[in-house]
């Protein structure tokens, strides 16, 4: 029996790595929609209303503060969920989850705004690993 071409090796390993990472990336892309709908549930199971004021808007995160009908003043640490399109001062209505108040989204939206982002995304890795495939194995050892 001959030993493999080092090369060969090389690539197989490269291949079996970029479905290892397609594969724990695919996994967080259907975890991500599950754990929001999740959230969505537990807002739902004990909904509260209010209007609450966009106090900043960062890639990460954006913080409103609004008050419940009890007189607190709510700042979730984690920001609103579901915040496209928000500017610093505007007023919007949020739902929370009145059990934990931290645990607001902006009302009206759901789970389902995340399938396009994360579904776009997942399609653009499996493609971009497709095609290192392809031309790994195409090209054989020559790569």
């Amino acid at each position: 029996m001959t030993k493999t071409p080092r090369g060969v090796r090389v690539r197989r390993a490269v291949c079996k790595a970029l479905f290892v990472v397609g594969g724990v990336i695919t996994l967080v892309c259907v975890l991500l929609p599950i754990a929001c709908w999740r959230d969505d549930v537990a807002i739902e199971r004990s909904m509260g209303q209010a209007v609450a004021q966009v106090d900043s808007v960062s890639f990460n995160r954006t913080v409103v503060r609004y008050a419940t009908p009890d007189g607190r003043v709510i700042i979730p640490s984690q920001g609103v969920l579901y915040p496209a399109g928000l500017s610093v001062g505007d007023n919007v209505r949020v739902e929370y989850d009145q059990t934990n108040p931290e645990l607001t989204r902006v009302a009206g939206r759901t789970a389902v705004l995340s399938l396009l982002p994360v579904g776009t995304f997942l399609v653009s890795v499996w493609i971009v690993i497709a095609a290192v495939v392809t031309v790994l194995r195409r090209f054989g050892t020559r790569v």
